[in-house]
């Protein structure tokens, strides 16, 4: 009997800057939240309500869409132990899954060494946006990483295929001499390599895509663009990476305004993104993650808030089985983690989740530990 299930495919978004977490949940019935946050509050009438305590920011209407039809889990009090609220640390800890101690290389880097062992294919991780995603780094692992799909690849206007093999293979003899003159000579020539490859066949991504779905301008709305079209090309890659860029989410200052855009940017993103999938029947195969790198402080600082710990993470698909995860961390004074949410799940839970019961990876060494793991993917 065969099977027409098609490989699982984990796209990761990449929330940077750290977007509040208490104003992206709301506790919008919680009176310590109206005390906390006198300025920056959501209104309870202006909250998309979840239940009787919670609900999404008013912004994030198109994500709010996928939850009521079952399709989003909500990763309450998602964090990891002895918080750090630098910016580069903390989202170094996510990337390499390894928060006592600076990792080498990424999570996502060591799971696509798992899933092409034999390095078969140089499109199996591939990332937009500004360079490469410590996540995605790893020894001998492969990713291709680009800033778009236009104008891409160094042979776009070679036709025939006999010429551009034959391009390839010039640029092949280029690089070919590093290899065996050290291990890391070896690396970079192999890199440049695929990398050359990899850029020669995502280029021919665009011209195998139609759709009827109009995304936004943003950068990041492109990119998920990207996203659909090098999935719908049938390319093989099962890791798919893009963000925001450094810094969006880091609402010092301003925040009322700064927050509903992003949120609206992110979620009409999201939501075209979606929505081009089922258009293409492959929304059963693709799972997102959205995450960002911690939370922000529980009292506001007049028009922003600073860096906190406890945050909320989303995982998003036709896959996944909807609902709350995790506790709503408390607002009682005496059980802040000074001043900040306190985390009540460790992210490598989420992580150690969708290796397993999406990807059908052991998690175990691509993380390094025994994790517990959620029921947010359908059986």
């Amino acid at each position: 009997m065969t099977s027409n299930r098609k490989d699982p495919v984990l796209v990761i978004l990449q929330m940077s800057g750290a977007y509040d977490a208490l104003n992206t949940i709301v506790p919008y019935s919680d009176p310590h939240y109206q005390d906390y946050r006198q300025v920056l509050r959501v209104e309870p009438e202006a909250v998309l309500a979840i239940d009787d305590k919670v609900g999404f920011h008013p912004s994030m209407a198109p994500i709010k869409d996928l939850y009521d039809q079952g399709n989003v889990a909500v990763i309450q009090g998602i964090g990891y132990p002895n918080p750090i609220r630098s910016h580069f640390r903390s989202m170094d800890i996510w990337h390499t899954a390894e928060p006592t101690k600076m990792g080498m290389d990424g999570w996502l880097g060591r799971a696509i060494s798992d899933l092409d062992p034999n390095k078969e294919n140089v499109l199996t991780g591939v990332n937009f946006g500004r360079g490469l995603p410590r996540a995605l780094a790893s020894s001998g692992v492969s990713v291709a990483s680009v800033g778009g799909l236009d104008q891409l690849g160094m042979l776009t206007g070679i036709e025939s295929q006999e010429q551009r093999i034959e391009a390839l293979d010039i640029f092949a003899r280029m690089y070919s001499p590093m290899i065996g003159s050290g291990a890391t000579n070896d690396y970079l020539s192999q890199t440049g390599l695929d990398a050359l490859k990899g850029a020669d066949i995502l280029s021919t991504a665009p011209g195998m895509y139609t759709s009827s779905v109009e995304y936004g301008g943003s950068q990041f709305s492109q990119w998920l663009k990207n996203v659909a079209q090098v999935h719908t090309a049938g390319l093989g890659s099962r890791v798919l990476y893009t963000g925001l860029n450094p810094g969006a989410f880091d609402t010092h200052a301003n925040q009322p305004v700064a927050l509903s855009k992003l949120w609206a940017d992110v979620s009409a993103g999201v939501g075209d993104f979606y929505q081009d999938l089922k258009e293409h029947n492959a929304d059963r195969e693709v799972v997102i993650l959205m995450f960002t790198e911690f939370g922000r402080r529980v009292q506001e600082n007049g028009s922003g808030t600073d860096h906190g710990s406890g945050s909320v993470a989303f995982v998003i698909g036709d896959a996944v089985e909807g609902g709350l995860y995790g506790e709503y961390p408390s607002l009682e004074p005496d059980k802040l983690d000074e001043g900040d949410l306190r985390w009540n799940n460790d992210f490598r839970s989420t992580y150690a989740t969708l290796l397993e019961k999406w990807m059908g990876l052991d998690s175990k060494p691509i993380l390094r530990d025994t994790y517990e793991q959620f029921d947010f993917i359908k059986s």
